[in-house]
Protein backbone atom coordinates (compact mmCIF):
# COMPACT_ATOMS: atom_id res chain seq x y z
CA UNK A 1 0.00 0.00 0.00
CA UNK A 2 1.61 3.60 -0.96
CA UNK A 3 1.46 5.89 1.80
CA UNK A 4 -0.45 8.79 -0.19
CA UNK A 5 -3.31 6.71 -0.74
CA UNK A 6 -6.76 6.29 0.64
CA UNK A 7 -6.88 3.15 2.48
CA UNK A 8 -3.82 4.52 4.42
CA UNK A 9 -6.03 7.47 5.20
CA UNK A 10 -9.11 5.24 6.53
CA UNK A 11 -6.74 3.42 8.50
CA UNK A 12 -4.76 6.57 10.20
CA UNK A 13 -9.08 7.82 11.05
CA UNK A 14 -9.51 4.46 12.60
CA UNK A 15 -6.00 4.45 14.71
CA UNK A 16 -6.88 7.98 15.64
CA UNK A 17 -10.55 7.13 16.91
CA UNK A 18 -9.13 3.35 18.65
CA UNK A 19 -6.73 6.02 20.41
CA UNK A 20 -9.62 8.55 21.88
CA UNK A 21 -8.09 11.44 19.76
CA UNK A 22 -11.22 11.33 17.16
CA UNK A 23 -14.40 10.58 19.09
CA UNK A 24 -16.70 8.56 17.28
CA UNK A 25 -19.78 11.16 17.51
CA UNK A 26 -16.68 13.06 15.58
CA UNK A 27 -15.90 10.83 12.91
CA UNK A 28 -15.73 12.02 9.29
CA UNK A 29 -19.26 11.18 7.08
CA UNK A 30 -17.49 9.44 4.77
CA UNK A 31 -15.64 7.03 7.16
CA UNK A 32 -18.82 5.00 7.06
CA UNK A 33 -19.33 4.39 3.60
CA UNK A 34 -15.63 4.06 2.43
CA UNK A 35 -15.86 1.19 5.32
CA UNK A 36 -18.91 -0.52 3.58
CA UNK A 37 -18.16 0.31 -0.30
CA UNK A 38 -14.34 0.26 -0.49
CA UNK A 39 -13.04 1.03 -4.05
CA UNK A 40 -11.83 -2.33 -5.81
CA UNK A 41 -8.77 -0.43 -7.26
CA UNK A 42 -7.05 2.24 -4.74
CA UNK A 43 -7.54 5.62 -6.42
CA UNK A 44 -3.97 7.23 -7.17
CA UNK A 45 -3.19 10.48 -7.97
CA UNK A 46 -0.92 11.38 -10.90
CA UNK A 47 -0.42 15.09 -11.13
CA UNK A 48 0.01 15.69 -14.80
CA UNK A 49 2.95 17.50 -16.23
CA UNK A 50 3.14 20.70 -18.05
CA UNK A 51 4.10 20.02 -21.54
CA UNK A 52 6.26 22.81 -22.77
CA UNK A 53 7.63 22.29 -26.72
CA UNK A 54 9.42 25.33 -27.33
CA UNK A 55 7.39 27.79 -26.19
CA UNK A 56 9.53 30.77 -25.07
CA UNK A 57 8.16 31.65 -21.57
CA UNK A 58 7.15 35.30 -22.12
CA UNK A 59 8.16 37.91 -19.85
CA UNK A 60 6.77 39.93 -17.77
CA UNK A 61 7.72 43.44 -18.10
CA UNK A 62 8.41 45.55 -15.43
CA UNK A 63 5.39 48.39 -14.32
CA UNK A 64 6.94 51.29 -13.57
CA UNK A 65 4.98 54.52 -12.40
CA UNK A 66 5.58 58.52 -12.80
CA UNK A 67 5.63 58.12 -8.94
CA UNK A 68 7.65 55.67 -8.29
CA UNK A 69 10.31 57.43 -9.92
CA UNK A 70 9.90 60.10 -7.87
CA UNK A 71 9.70 57.68 -5.05
CA UNK A 72 13.03 56.50 -5.80
CA UNK A 73 14.56 59.95 -6.12
CA UNK A 74 13.47 60.65 -2.49
CA UNK A 75 14.93 57.76 -1.14
CA UNK A 76 18.20 57.95 -3.21
CA UNK A 77 18.63 61.88 -1.67
CA UNK A 78 16.63 61.56 1.65
CA UNK A 79 16.93 58.09 3.01
CA UNK A 80 14.28 56.26 5.06
CA UNK A 81 14.26 59.38 7.72
CA UNK A 82 14.10 58.48 11.68
CA UNK A 83 11.10 57.19 12.42
CA UNK A 84 9.39 53.45 11.25
CA UNK A 85 5.82 53.56 9.03
CA UNK A 86 2.99 53.53 11.54
CA UNK A 87 1.13 51.38 10.08
CA UNK A 88 -1.68 51.17 13.13
CA UNK A 89 -3.06 53.98 11.82
CA UNK A 90 -5.05 53.81 8.79
CA UNK A 91 -4.88 57.42 7.86
CA UNK A 92 -0.88 57.32 8.30
CA UNK A 93 0.52 59.04 5.15
CA UNK A 94 4.27 58.81 5.27
CA UNK A 95 6.83 61.20 4.72
CA UNK A 96 7.18 59.70 0.71
CA UNK A 97 4.19 59.92 0.24
CA UNK A 98 3.55 63.38 1.59
CA UNK A 99 6.45 64.48 -1.03
CA UNK A 100 5.34 62.48 -4.16
CA UNK A 101 1.95 64.34 -3.56
CA UNK A 102 3.37 67.70 -3.02
CA UNK A 103 5.58 66.87 -5.87
CA UNK A 104 2.71 66.01 -7.87
CA UNK A 105 0.90 69.06 -7.25
CA UNK A 106 3.69 71.44 -7.98
CA UNK A 107 3.89 69.64 -11.28
CA UNK A 108 0.21 69.69 -12.04
CA UNK A 109 0.38 73.55 -11.98
CA UNK A 110 3.33 73.80 -14.70
CA UNK A 111 4.82 76.66 -13.07
CA UNK A 112 8.34 75.20 -11.90
CA UNK A 113 10.99 73.32 -14.43
CA UNK A 114 11.97 69.91 -14.01
CA UNK A 115 15.18 70.41 -12.72
CA UNK A 116 14.01 72.54 -9.90
CA UNK A 117 10.81 70.68 -9.16
CA UNK A 118 12.73 68.31 -6.36
CA UNK A 119 14.21 71.21 -5.00
CA UNK A 120 11.29 73.13 -4.37
CA UNK A 121 9.00 70.52 -3.32
CA UNK A 122 11.37 70.17 -0.31
CA UNK A 123 11.17 73.86 0.31
CA UNK A 124 7.79 73.82 0.49
CA UNK A 125 7.15 70.58 2.67
CA UNK A 126 9.47 72.91 4.85
CA UNK A 127 7.37 75.55 4.82
CA UNK A 128 4.56 73.35 5.41
CA UNK A 129 6.22 72.30 8.97
CA UNK A 130 7.76 69.26 7.51
CA UNK A 131 11.52 69.02 7.95
CA UNK A 132 13.58 66.55 5.15
CA UNK A 133 17.38 65.72 5.41
CA UNK A 134 19.84 64.73 3.20
CA UNK A 135 22.00 61.41 3.71
CA UNK A 136 25.15 62.96 5.24
CA UNK A 137 23.97 65.97 4.55
CA UNK A 138 22.51 69.34 6.26
CA UNK A 139 19.16 70.15 6.55
CA UNK A 140 17.30 71.46 3.53
CA UNK A 141 16.38 75.20 4.65
CA UNK A 142 14.52 78.00 3.72
CA UNK A 143 15.61 81.06 2.35
CA UNK A 144 14.09 83.09 5.07
CA UNK A 145 15.71 81.63 7.78
CA UNK A 146 17.10 84.05 10.56
CA UNK A 147 21.00 83.76 11.09
CA UNK A 148 20.31 83.48 14.76
CA UNK A 149 19.10 79.73 14.43
CA UNK A 150 22.03 78.58 12.78
CA UNK A 151 24.43 79.56 15.03
CA UNK A 152 26.04 76.85 17.69
CA UNK A 153 26.02 77.08 21.51
CA UNK A 154 29.73 77.23 20.72
CA UNK A 155 29.83 80.25 18.28
CA UNK A 156 28.05 82.26 20.69
CA UNK A 157 30.48 81.55 23.76
CA UNK A 158 33.07 82.47 21.64
CA UNK A 159 31.55 85.47 20.50
CA UNK A 160 30.24 86.87 24.01
CA UNK A 161 33.81 86.32 24.82
CA UNK A 162 35.14 88.18 22.16
CA UNK A 163 33.63 91.20 22.92
CA UNK A 164 34.20 91.36 26.39
CA UNK A 165 37.70 89.94 26.91
CA UNK A 166 38.47 91.62 30.23
CA UNK A 167 34.80 91.12 31.79
CA UNK A 168 32.50 88.23 32.08
CA UNK A 169 28.71 88.29 30.84
CA UNK A 170 26.09 86.42 30.77
CA UNK A 171 23.48 85.84 27.89
CA UNK A 172 20.75 88.32 28.95
CA UNK A 173 23.45 91.41 29.00
CA UNK A 174 24.28 92.12 32.51
CA UNK A 175 27.43 91.88 34.44
CA UNK A 176 27.43 89.91 37.38
CA UNK A 177 29.76 91.19 40.19
CA UNK A 178 33.19 90.99 39.62
CA UNK A 179 34.80 87.21 41.57
CA UNK A 180 38.06 87.94 43.40
CA UNK A 181 40.17 85.11 43.77
CA UNK A 182 42.10 84.59 47.54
Amino acid sequence: SVIGTLESFLFRVRDLMRSGVVKQSEKPIWYDVYKAFPPKKDPLYIKPVAKIYGKKAEAVPDIFYREDEIRAKFYEVYGTGPRAFDLSKSDFVSTCQRFVEKYMELESQGELEKEFLFEQTGKALLAEGLVLRRRGGPVVVSDTRHPVLGMKLTDMLAELQTDAPGETQTLGGQTPAPVIPQ
